[in-house]
C-alpha cells in the first residue's frame, strides 16, 4: 500500500493584502514582503509564489546586474526563513506597454517589451533558486474580436514559449488559463488550450499547466475535470485552489467556501493520481474579505489549508467498495446521496 502523500503548501505574498478593491481604498495597513515571509512557516506553508516585481520592484528601471543583485538578496531572505520559491510570473498586465496585450499586441514594440521582460523574469527565477515560470496570459485576448487575427496571435504565443525554452534549457513554463478578465475573451481559456501549446512547442516536456479553481468555474467547467485532463497528459505542474460564487468577476474565495462538493472532487483527483508525490505544491490563491480587521490578515490562508486537509481525510475515508456497488448497478441517485452523506458525516 502506498504511503499517504504529505502535501506541501504555497501562496503568493499578494494573498496577504490591504483590502482595496476597484470600488474602495485599503482597509488594512500595508505589510512588507520580508515581514510576510516570516508568517509562512507558522501558517504551515513552505512555498512562495512570486511575480517578477515582487522579487525586484521597479525592475523596468534597473539594469541586469542590479536585477540579479536584488534577486540574490531575496534568495537569502527565503533561505533564512526555510522557504522555497515555487515559481515566478512576469506581471505584464500592469505595464502600459501591454494595455492591448503583450505577446499578442498589434504593436511590434510592445511585443518586444513583453518578451524582454519575460526573459528577465526567467533570469530572476533562476537567481532565487527557482526553475518555473508561470504565464498567466491576462491581456492576451481581445475586447473586440476583429481587433486581432487569432491565428497570428496563437502563433505569436507559441513563438514566445519557444523563445523562453531556448533562453534557459532547464526552465519549465506553466501556463495558467483563464477565459476572461481583464480581457473580454482570452486566447487560452482552458487547460486544453494550454496543453495544445505545450505539445506544439519545441520541448513539450517543459511546458505544463497551472489550474486555478475559479478560472475553471468562470469558464463554466468543473475544476476537477480540468485537473484530470492535465493529469492524464502528465501536464499538471501546480494548482491555485480557491473558490467562486457563480459566473462573475474572479473572486478568489476560500477553498470550498461556495462549492464544497466540487472542492472534494478536486482533492480527490489530486489525491488519487499521485499529485504532490514529486514535490508539487498545493498552491492557494485566496483573498481575505475586505471586511476582515487586523494586520496582517491570514485566517483565509489557514482556513483554506485546513479545508483541503479535511477533504483529504474525506477522500481517504470514502468506502470505495460501496461506491463501486452504486456505479455497477447504475444507481446514480443512490451514488449521489451516498457522496453527500459522506461529506456531511451522515453516512
Amino acid at each position: 500500500m502506498n504511503t499517504p502523500t504529505t502535501y506541501r503548501f504555497s501562496f503568493g505574498p499578494w494573498n496577504i493584502s490591504e483590502g482595496a478593491d476597484p470600488f474602495g481604498p485599503n482597509t488594512r495597513d500595508a505589510f512588507d514582503h520580508e515581514a510576510k515571509f516570516a508568517l509562512y512557516r507558522p501558517l504551515g506553508f513552505e512555498g512562495v509564489q512570486f511575480h517578477d516585481d515582487d522579487v525586484v520592484p521597479g525592475l523596468d528601471d534597473l539594469d541586469a546586474a542590479q536585477i540579479l543583485r536584488k534577486a540574490g538578496e531575496v534568495r537569502v531572505k527565503l533561505e533564512n526563513q526555510g522557504l522555497v520559491p515555487e515559481f515566478v510570473a512576469p506581471r505584464l498586465w500592469f505595464a502600459p506597454q501591454t494595455v492591448d496585450g503583450g505577446y499578442t499586441s498589434n504593436s511590434a514594440t510592445d511585443r518586444q517589451y513583453a518578451l524582454d521582460r519575460t526573459l528577465r523574469a526567467i533570469d530572476i527565477a533562476r537567481a532565487i533558486g527557482c526553475r518555473a515560470i508561470v504565464l498567466w496570459l491576462a491581456r492576451e485576448g481581445t475586447y473586440v474580436r476583429e481587433a486581432k487575427n487569432a491565428v497570428v496571435a496563437y502563433r505569436r504565443l507559441l513563438e514566445v514559449v519557444n523563445r523562453m525554452l531556448a533562453h534557459d534549457k532547464e526552465i519549465e513554463i506553466w501556463i495558467e488559463p483563464k477565459p476572461n478578465e481583464p480581457t473580454d475573451q482570452a486566447y487560452v481559456p482552458t487547460i486544453g488550450h494550454a496543453v495544445a501549446l505545450a505539445y506544439a512547442s519545441a520541448d513539450p516536456a517543459r511546458v505544463k499547466g497551472l489550474i486555478e479553481t475559479a478560472h475553471a468555474l468562470l469558464a463554466g467547467l468543473d475544476p476537477s475535470d480540468e485537473m484530470a485532463f492535465a493529469l492524464a497528459h502528465g501536464k499538471l505542474a501546480s494548482v491555485h485552489l480557491n473558490d467562486q460564487n457563480g459566473l462573475k468577476y474572479d473572486q478568489d474565495k476560500n477553498f470550498g467556501a461556495s462549492n464544497l462538493r466540487a472542492a472534494f472532487n478536486q482533492v480527490r483527483v489530486l489525491e488519487e493520481n499521485g499529485y504532490g508525490r514529486n514535490g508539487e505544491f498545493v498552491g492557494l490563491d485566496v483573498k481575505a474579505m475586505r471586511t476582515q480587521r487586523g494586520t496582517p490578515v491570514t485566517a483565509h490562508l489557514a482556513s483554506s489549508r485546513e479545508i483541503f486537509l479535511h477533504l483529504v481525510t474525506k477522500v481517504r475515508g470514502l468506502d470505495r467498495a460501496k461506491e463501486r456497488q452504486f456505479v455497477e448497478a447504475r444507481d446514480y441517485e443512490g451514488l449521489e446521496l451516498f457522496i453527500l452523506k459522506h461529506l456531511m458525516g451522515a453516512s
